[in-house]
């Protein structure tokens, strides 16, 4: 079956259509710090509103665990959205209820409404099929037509992403087409060379990815807190520096995989040592396989890649036509240890081909440094999403949609 897509849903106009958005974005103070995602859903959005259609957006923000939490609250995306719309935007206190069901009822063609945070409903997410479904059913009350477009979520079976596009005609929007178009060309005869470049924190967060992509790429470079693990499997110590010490024996077993296949699975050479995990802590750089001959000894902890394993990487990146990261090379949130991200981001604005930053940390990471969207050939507004799609999972939220 191929996805169904918005022009499956016929003519909109003076139709109530639930839009599932991911604007969940990141807060300060109530103050938005990344309106990428807020950006994103702006094509589907004035798609609809374009045709005269009553569009009631649906989100989450955050983890309130079911309960009503200010700090997580939607107004703030709801302004924004007014501001980069151009137009009014209304914004209903509650998800479900009688205010909420008067409020969407009043709208007029072309009217767009934000409804509060669907996480505040514990049966957004609950395990319960029966729970997220009674859910589903009220809020499909409000709507005559849905639009899954959060393609951060679509790897969750939840009420608004799972069951409700069940209970409605159903399609998926602009941006989730893009996503995939964008995917599809990373997994289908992808143009070569091929580069992975994967960091963040945890190995165990990248197993399936590396283990489904390892056979078709040509080069695989890793960065981030993940990095230890595999230099600890190699042999080398790593000092108070993120290890995944129950992965080990798998990473060795990807390394070993790699040199049987031809791939270069690139490592680095020099890595970030600091004294302590903090932004002005004191900090020295050596070999990958020297961390603890720092004057910190044995409590040293790697908090970025080095400036020759950056230019390395920078070297085979730009070298590449398709290139998938995923996972910052260091914590660039403090200045001292955001030179490899730097410059990884600034080598995958120079590709000459398909440069993709995929989503989660990546996307906050570029935005943070100063680079902007249009510098890049596609960045994703869904990590885990991207991720599982590249493990080559089924994801539910597409699968009720057809694909």
């Amino acid at each position: 079956m191929a996805l169904r897509t918005l022009d499956s849903l016929g003519d909109l106009a003076g139709k109530r259509v639930i839009v599932r958005c991911d604007l969940n974005v990141p807060l300060k103070d109530g103050v938005i710090t990344d309106d990428g995602r807020v950006r994103a859903s702006l094509g589907t959005l004035n798609t609809l509103i374009n045709q005269g259609a009553r569009v009631v957006v649906i989100s989450h923000l955050g983890r309130p665990d079911g309960e009503v939490k200010p700090e997580y609250s939607l107004a703030p995306v709801a302004q924004r959205l007014s501001e980069l719309l151009g137009k009014s935007v209304g914004f209903a206190t509650e998800t479900t209820g009688e205010a909420t069901t008067e409020a969407v009822l009043a709208m007029t063609d072309g009217q767009i409404t934000v409804l509060e945070n669907l996480r505040f409903q514990a049966a957004e997410t609950s395990k319960s099929d029966d729970e997220r479904r009674g859910f589903a059913e009220e809020l499909a009350k409000l709507g005559e037509a849905f639009v899954s477009d959060g393609f951060g979520v679509v790897h969750r079976k939840q009420a608004s992403v799972y069951d409700l596009p069940q209970l409605l005609p159903s399609a998926a929007g602009s941006l989730i087409e893009t996503e995939l178009g964008v995917l599809d060309r990373l997994t289908e005869n992808p143009e070569r060379p091929y580069t992975v470049v994967l960091g963040g924190s945890k190995v165990s967060d990248k197993l399936g990815v590396i283990e489904h992509l390892l056979p078709r790429v040509d080069n695989l470079l890793i960065g981030g807190g993940m990095l230890f693990t595999f230099l600890a499997a190699q042999g080398h110590a790593v000092g108070k520096s993120l290890l995944e010490e129950d992965q080990l024996d798998r990473v060795r077993g990807y390394i070993a995989e790699a040199e049987s296949k031809g791939i270069r699975l690139v490592l680095p050479t020099d890595v970030v040592v600091a004294s302590g995990f903090s932004a002005d802590a004191d900090h020295e750089t050596v070999a990958a396989d020297a961390i603890e001959s720092t004057s910190f000894g044995a409590n040293g902890i790697g908090l970025d890649i080095g400036p020759a394993t950056a230019q390395a990487f920078a070297e085979i990146v730009t070298a590449s036509k398709t290139v998938f990261w995923n996972g910052p090379m260091g914590v660039f949130e403090f200045p001292a240890f955001a030179a490899g991200t730097k410059t990884v981001a600034e080598a995958l604005t120079k590709v000459d081909g398909l440069g993709v930053v995929g989503g989660g940390d990546s996307a906050s990471a570029v935005r943070a440094l100063g680079f902007a969207d249009d510098q890049f050939g596609h960045i994703s507004t869904g990590g885990g999403a991207s991720l599982e799609f590249l493990e080559g999972k089924k994801l539910p939220g597409l699968e009720v949609l057809g694909w």
